[in-house]
């Protein structure tokens, strides 16, 4: 016997768990789309950093150490 569901009930249903999911575990939810925003973040950095010169390693580590 194979089990099969429609697109529509599949993102009904998607839909139902996403709701149940941030209204119970709004913490949880609330790291994944930081997590999220910050990878973005760091994607665009990179792209933006391999446009501009590179920087020397002594000059990064020089502004680390303060």
């Amino acid at each position: 016997m194979q089990l099969t569901i429609s697109d529509e009930k599949t993102k009904e249903l998607l839909t139902e768990v996403l709701v149940q999911m941030i209204r119970d575990k709004r913490e949880v939810f609330r790291e994944i789309v930081l997590e999220a925003i910050e990878e973005v973040g760091l994607a665009n950095a990179i792209v933006e950093g391999r446009r501009d010169d590179f920087v020397s390693e002594e000059k990064i580590m020089s502004a680390l150490e303060g």
